[in-house]
C-alpha cells in the first residue's frame, strides 16, 4: 500500500483514512540541516515542538500557518525535546551531553534556566516525570536520573547495555519504573529508585509506551521489524509466569501465538510486525502510539526505509486466533524519518522529522 487512491480504499472505516495524493503541509522555522525530533503537547492540542541540528528549538501551532516561535537553544545539534509535565511552558532539551531547560514565554530571547552536566557522552534521549526527575540516555550505555527538584544527579543506570542507549521512558502507571533501549539490540526495565534492572529483553533501538487497557511497549528493532511487548507481563513475578523464560525471545512474523515461551494461558504477550504483514524494510527508527481518535488505538512507526506505517496493533492482543494485527496505512515519506509524533485538531494529525529542515504534517479524515 501507500499514500495513494488504491491504498486509501484499502483502509478499515475504522482507520485513519488519508486523502488520495494530498500532500502534506510543511512547517518551516529551522534554518539548516535536518529536523532531528518533535513532540505534541498533551495540553494543548495542536501545539508541536520541533528541534533541529541548527541548534534552534521550533514552536508551531497547527491552525495557523507560520511558526509561533523559535530559540537558538544550543551551538550544536539538539537531539531530543520533552516538555514539563503539567506546566508545557517549560521544555527540556538535549544538546551534546547536555540538558538545557526554557520558558517559551520568555520568547526568542529565552536563555537556559538550568543546565545539567552529568552525562560523559552525547545524549541520545531524554524524558522527564510529573515528580521532576530527568533521565538521559547516552552513547556511553548509561542513563542519569536528575532530579530537577534537589538539582543534583538522583541515580546512574548502568551496566544493562554494553554500547549506546539510544532511548529511555518512563512507565507513566509505574512511578519509579523506566525502560532504556541499546544498539546493543537489550530492552531494560529498571527500578529507578534503587538502580537496578528489573527484566532485560535482547534485541532493541527506540519504544513508546501505552497505557490504560493495554499496558504494552513498542519496540522499533534494527531489523525492521516492531514488537508490541505486555510490560505487566513481563514486571510480574517470575513464578507467576510459568516455566523460565531464555533471554532471547523468537517470534513468528504476526503473534506470539498460545503455548510457546511467551504466552500464558491463550494470552498473546508480544505481537510481531514485519516485513511480511507490509512493514519495513530497514531499521526502524521511531514508534508512537497514536494521540488522536480512540488514543493508542493505533502504532506509528518510522523507518530509515523513508516510510511510515500505521498498524491496527491492538487486533494482535486479541485470544483469538483469527486477529491480527493489521498494516492499514503506508506513506512514503521520501525522505529518513528521524522522529514522529501525533496530535488531534480539527483533524487528525501526523507530523514527521526527516532528513530535510522541514517538518511535515499529514492530515487524516
Amino acid at each position: 500500500m501507500s499514500d495513494t487512491e488504491s491504498a486509501a480504499e484499502a483502509v478499515p472505516a475504522a482507520a485513519p483514512a488519508a486523502a488520495a495524493e494530498r500532500k502534506p503541509r510543511r512547517l518551516r522555522g529551522h534554518k539548516k540541516g535536518a529536523v532531528t525530533c518533535c513532540v505534541a503537547s498533551s495540553a494543548r492540542p495542536g501545539v508541536v515542538a520541533s528541534a533541529g541540528e541548527d541548534g534552534c528549538l521550533c514552536w508551531f501551532d497547527l491552525r495557523t500557518k507560520d511558526v509561533l516561535l523559535t530559540i537558538e537553544a544550543a551551538n550544536k545539534p539538539i537531539s531530543s525535546v520533552c516538555f514539563k509535565p503539567g506546566n508545557e511552558d517549560f521544555v527540556y532539551a538535549s544538546a551534546g551531553n547536555e540538558i538545557l531547560s526554557f520558558d517559551v514565554r520568555m520568547g526568542p530571547q529565552s536563555k537556559p534556566l538550568e543546565t545539567y552536566n552529568y552525562n560523559r557522552d552525547e545524549i541520545n534521549q531524554i524524558a522527564v516525570t510529573s515528580k521532576g526527575y530527568l533521565a538521559a540516555a547516552d552513547d556511553s550505555g548509561d542513563v542519569k536520573i536528575v532530579s530537577t527538584i534537589q538539582k543534583c544527579l538522583y541515580k546512574r543506570l548502568r551496566e544493562a547495555h554494553t554500547s549506546i542507549c539510544s532511548t529511555v521512558q518512563f512507565i507513566p502507571w509505574r512511578p519509579w519504573t523506566a525502560i532504556t533501549g541499546g544498539l546493543d539490540s537489550k530492552l531494560a526495565a529498571w527500578d529507578f529508585s534503587k538502580g537496578r534492572t528489573l527484566f532485560s529483553i535482547d534485541y532493541v533501538s527506540e519504544e513508546g509506551i501505552l497505557g490504560g487497557l493495554y499496558k504494552v511497549c513498542a519496540v522499533a528493532r534494527g531489523d525492521g521489524a516492531v514488537d508490541v511487548v505486555d510490560l505487566e507481563y513481563e514486571l510480574a513475578p517470575a513464578k507467576s509466569k510459568g516455566p523460565p523464560r531464555t533471554a532471547t525471545s523468537t517470534m513468528s512474523s504476526k503473534r506470539t501465538e498460545p503455548g510457546d515461551e511467551s504466552s500464558n494461558q491463550g494470552q498473546v504477550k508480544r505481537i510481531h510486525l514485519d516485513f511480511t504483514l507490509g512493514g519495513h524494510t530497514a531499521a526502524v527508527s521511531c514508534v508512537a502510539f497514536s494521540a488522536f481518535g480512540e488514543k493508542g488505538k493505533f502504532l506509528v512507526s518510522g523507518g530509515n526505509d523513508a516510510s511510515v506505517k500505521i498498524w491496527d496493533w491492538s487486533r494482535g492482543f486479541s485470544s483469538e486466533r483469527n486477529s491480527d494485527a493489521q498494516l492499514v496505512l503506508d506513506i512514503d515519506v521520501k525522505k529518513k524519518v528521524n522522529w514522529l509524533c501525533t496530535t488531534p485538531t480539527d483533524s487528525d494529525n501526523l507530523i514527521v522529522c526527516n532528513t530535510s529542515k522541514v517538518v511535515k504534517v499529514y492530515n487524516f479524515r
